[in-house]
């Protein structure tokens, strides 16, 4: 990141600014993303890079959200790909670290967080995405095991994965009645029915459940906290999707400063216009006020918050948003060539798109604010 004058704000400590530093030169020495090459190879390999390097050890299980959200906004300055290893790693991962049983953990854990297993967190449906509650996959116990039927989708490493926290409802209260399990790939019954393209290449697909029998062992924690233990976990990982799309926006605003200055127009440099001075400072700001959200959402579970719903939910809301606005002013500095594939501002500006949605859509997270804010008296 070429701004790093962020990290003297106090919501950071000297062992931070060491580990971005180093996670930034590692991570400038990575091949950069190909999309013309095989994507699910390319993240293969990133996981690999990142288990080796030692970087998953703070996502699996996750360290503090600071540190977690200083490697996603590092990663993705520099990589798509490599910023969505590292954190599906954790969010995979992070059921089973928060709520696992010793077993799990031995079993799992040390596997995904040294890049020899990849994970993945299976909790979406079509008609239950940001509203969990909505879930319909069903998991019945069966004996000494439990019998899943249902399907899910936008499942990020689906066709990938080794390990999948899949979350399906054991009753018909409500929220209440979700439970977790951890499903092995190759599981019978378990298949990957459909691969998802998107504007920002990644594996993504639909999986099915159909008679799927995994022993009780495979639940995390008790039948009906599958709720607690998805929210807990968005919980963790909610602020570092703002951090995400800190990292790509602060990546936009580099490149249009570099370009506004080389390029000319009229016999000057364009950065001389006031309509381009005026665009520049706006995503300048946008960045600082998203930067801020986000290291406060994290400093302040760091400090001991049990939820951080509203200032996760505030720094996600936030950050998505303007990182989108910055991506679209940076193709719109770069003219004809912010449209033409290959450049970096029009990667980016696919790149951002999604993260508005998942993890809770925009339009969600406000809702979520609202109700924090208003409380009883609602």
């Amino acid at each position: 990141m070429s701004d790093v004058t962020f990290l003297r704000w106090p919501f950071f400590e000297d062992r931070h600014r060491v580990f971005a530093a180093a996670m930034a030169a590692w991570a400038d020495l990575r091949p950069a993303d190909d999309e013309d090459r095989d994507v699910d190879a390319q993240c293969r390999a990133w996981v690999r890079a990142l288990g080796a390097g030692g970087w998953l050890r703070h996502a699996v299980p996750p360290a503090d959200v600071r540190t977690l959200c200083l490697a996603r906004e590092t990663l993705a300055y520099r990589s798509a790909l490599g910023d969505f290893a590292f954190a599906m790693q954790g969010l995979g991962a992070g059921p089973i670290a928060l709520f696992g049983d010793d077993e799990q953990k031995q079993t799992y854990l040390p596997d995904i967080a040294a890049g020899e297993k990849i994970a993945a967190f299976a909790l979406s449906e079509a008609e239950a995405g940001s509203d969990v509650a909505a879930l319909a996959t069903i998991a019945r116990r069966d004996g000494d095991d439990y019998v899943l039927d249902g399907e899910k989708t936008w499942i990020s490493n689906a066709g990938i994965a080794d390990t999948y926290v899949a979350f399906a409802r054991t009753s018909d209260d409500g929220h209440r009645g979700l439970t977790a399990f951890v499903v092995e790939a190759g599981t019978p019954g378990f298949d990957v029915v459909e691969r998802i393209a998107t504007i920002s290449p990644h594996p993504l697909g639909r999986i099915r459940f159909a008679g799927c029998r995994i022993p009780a062992s495979s639940r995390i924690g008790g039948e009906g906290d599958g709720f607690k233990i998805a929210m807990a976990t968005l919980d963790v990982f909610r602020s570092t999707v703002g951090a995400a799309a800190l990292g790509f926006a602060r990546r936009a605003l580099d490149e249009s400063a570099k370009h506004v200055t080389e390029r000319s127009l009229f016999g000057a440099p364009l950065a001389d216009l006031q309509l381009t001075q005026g665009a520049i400072a706006e995503m300048a700001t946008d960045v600082d006020t998203s930067a801020l959200l986000v290291y406060r959402a994290a400093w302040t579970k760091d400090h001991g918050a049990d939820r951080v719903t509203r200032e996760a939910a505030m720094a996600k809301w936030v950050a998505t948003e303007a990182a989108g606005r910055i991506a679209d002013r940076a193709v719109q500095l770069f003219g004809g060539r912010g449209v033409t594939r290959g450049e970096i501002v029009e990667r980016i500006y696919r790149d951002v798109r999604a993260l508005r949605i998942y993890e809770g859509a925009s339009e969600v997270q406000q809702v979520v604010i609202a109700r924090q804010t208003l409380g009883p008296v609602r």
